[in-house]
Formats: C-alpha cells, sequence, structure tokens
C-alpha cells in the first residue's frame, strides 16, 4: 500500500504536524483520507440490524466518531491510526444508536431479565452457565430461549463497544478499546483503567468457547457474522445469537464486578 502524504511529507509527520498546530488542511486530508473506513464500519454495523435503520444514518453517526478519532489520536501510543478510528467509529454510530428509542420496551425488559438472570447464576454456579440452565432459571423451554435470544439480537444495539464510565462523564472507556490501547492523558486513572482492563479480559476468557471465539473473530479478525458462520460452519442467526450470549454475559459479569469496585 502506497504511503499516505501531503506536500510531500508522510502520514507520520502529518500526525506530528497536526498534534503540534491543528491545521484544518492537515485535518480535511485525513477526514478525506479515512472517510472509506466510516462506510466499511457502518457496512459491519448495519448487519443484522432492524430495516428501520438506514446505511446512511450510520455512516452519518461514524463521521463524528472519525472526527473524534483524529482529534484525539496520540501517535507516540504505537497505535495504527485505522486501528485507533475504527474503535472510535463504531463507538459513535453505537452511542447514537442507543439515543434513538426504537427497540420494543417488551424486548429492552426481557434482555434486562436474561442479563440478571446470568449474572445471578453464574455467581452461583462459578462457571458459565448453559443455555438449558438460564431457560430454565426463566422457567422457559429452550426452544423459546433461543428464540428470545434471536429477537433480542435482531432488535437490540448490543455490542463490545459497551461503555464502562471509569470516573468523570467524560473519562469513558469501552471494552474494545480498553483491550486495544488503554490510553488516558490523565495518569492516576492509568492504574485503573489498566485494572479494568485485567478484569475485561479475564471476563472474555471465562466465556464459553464458541462465544469467545465469535467476539475475537468479529471485533479483532474484523470478519462479518455471515463469514464467522461460514468459519464455524453454522448458520448467521446462529452466530448473532451467540454474540448476543456473549455481550449480556460480559455485562452481567461486569456490572456486577462494577458495583463491587465502583
Amino acid at each position: 500500500m502506497a504511503e499516505i502524504m501531503l506536500d510531500g511529507k508522510t502520514e507520520e509527520d502529518l500526525w506530528r504536524s497536526y498534534k503540534k498546530g491543528r491545521d484544518t488542511k492537515i485535518r480535511d486530508f485525513f477526514v478525506k483520507q479515512y472517510a472509506p473506513l466510516v462506510k466499511y464500519v457502518a457496512g459491519k454495523v448495519a448487519i443484522g440490524m432492524p430495516n428501520n435503520v438506514e446505511f446512511d444514518d450510520l455512516v452519518g453517526f461514524g463521521v463524528f466518531g472519525l472526527f473524534d478519532a483524529i482529534e484525539k489520536f496520540d501517535p507516540d501510543k504505537h497505535v495504527k491510526f485505522k486501528t485507533y478510528a475504527v474503535t472510535r467509529i463504531r463507538g459513535a454510530i453505537f452511542d447514537e444508536l442507543r439515543t434513538i428509542d426504537w427497540v420494543p420496551r417488551s424486548v429492552r425488559q426481557k434482555t434486562r431479565e436474561v442479563e440478571e438472570t446470568i449474572r445471578k447464576l453464574e455467581a452461583s454456579l462459578g462457571r458459565a452457565a448453559a443455555d438449558e440452565e438460564i431457560a430454565k432459571a426463566m422457567r422457559m423451554n429452550i426452544k423459546d430461549f433461543h428464540n428470545l435470544m434471536l429477537k433480542i439480537s435482531g432488535t437490540s444495539v448490543l455490542s463490545l463497544n459497551e461503555v464502562w464510565y471509569s470516573g468523570e462523564d467524560n473519562d469513558k472507556m469501552s471494552i474494545v478499546e480498553s483491550i486495544e490501547s488503554p490510553s488516558s492523558l490523565n495518569p492516576d486513572s492509568i492504574v485503573e483503567k489498566e485494572e479494568i482492563k485485567r478484569i475485561i479480559v479475564e471476563a472474555i476468557n471465562e466465556l464459553p468457547e464458541k462465544e469467545k471465539k465469535v467476539l475475537v473473530l468479529y471485533y479483532y479478525e474484523d470478519l462479518t457474522l455471515k463469514e464467522i458462520g461460514e468459519v464455524l460452519e453454522v448458520t448467521e442467526s446462529r452466530i448473532s445469537q451467540l454474540h448476543t450470549k456473549a455481550i449480556l454475559r460480559l455485562r452481567a459479569k461486569l456490572s456486577h464486578i462494577k458495583k463491587g469496585i465502583l
């Protein structure tokens, strides 16, 4: 791939110049250069979304994430901008989606119920709860439970970009971001964020193998749910179920931990 250049400067030189002077010409260059990345991320997020979520809206939300990434990127952190930007773009899209109240109240209520059931079960079992155990605790048969997972995955915005607030409102960190680059301009919060990172990694490692594999392939190998289905030789809807359950497990586990330390 050709080196990105402007006025004879390499991308690395441009980042250092922008960090010092905030030149709008350089900023606009980066926006234009990485605009296709916004469409790529929006396309990934769009998979599995309800029909009333427009692709163009997702792109619009993602642009805010790109601007945010350009403003906050630190070339001294030794993280590629593309890696950093994907996290910010995806996070901005989900942040905006959560402000749109299009999820039926009944589905939202059931989502919380599943999350709370998982939290209680896994706390008492000391391990990941099986589908049958969760269904039994919710007084459902296994078929109805799987149908519920499909309904939740098809209408709810559940993502590894769930935010862990570690203090002030503007000091937020997504699960993905905490693993990729736990950076902070405030030295006092670095130790806390490292501890949060350790907790999150442990929580992911405790997931059932298939759910863990789905998260790795989706968020780190950058495969779509359909592509993951082909790799694991199961349907896309099954992968969507596994993704939803993995996120619900993580949220249940992390919410329990947060109550104990915050």
